[in-house]
């Protein structure tokens, strides 16, 4: 079974920078569309950006646009997550995830695998 750990989580002051890792086994990974989740105490898991396998297409939600950049290394089977300008509305369990979504990128329930999740927490 796919395997998932994300990495690189903590706490960091508002508008600093963090990075999350994603690693994943497996040989497909070069296939997958990865995505990054994040969900906070009481809230639903909501969407936060994208990557696919075959083109490296990135997609974003409106409200880290500008500030979070996903990327992935095939060869290392990782997907990052670079976070600046974080803000207190950031802070969350982030978690990575994979599969073949085909246009449905945004939507959890298409990912066939999870990560554990690692924690961001943005202070102000």
């Amino acid at each position: 079974q796919v395997h998932m750990v994300e990495s690189g989580g903590g706490l960091v002051q508002a508008g600093g920078s963090l990075r999350v890792s994603c690693a994943l086994s497996g040989r497909t990974f070069s296939t997958y569309t990865m995505g990054w989740f994040r969900q906070a105490p009481g809230k639903e898991r909501e969407f936060v950006a994208a990557i696919t396998g075959s083109l490296g297409w990135t997609y974003y939600a409106d409200v880290v646009m500008r500030r979070f950049t996903i990327s992935r290394d095939n060869a290392k089977n990782t997907v990052n997550l670079q976070m600046t300008s974080l803000k207190p509305e950031d802070t969350a369990i982030y978690y990575c995830a994979a599969g073949y979504v085909g246009g449905s990128y945004y939507l959890p329930e298409k990912y066939n695998y999870w990560g554990q999740g690692t924690q961001v927490t943005v202070s102000s």
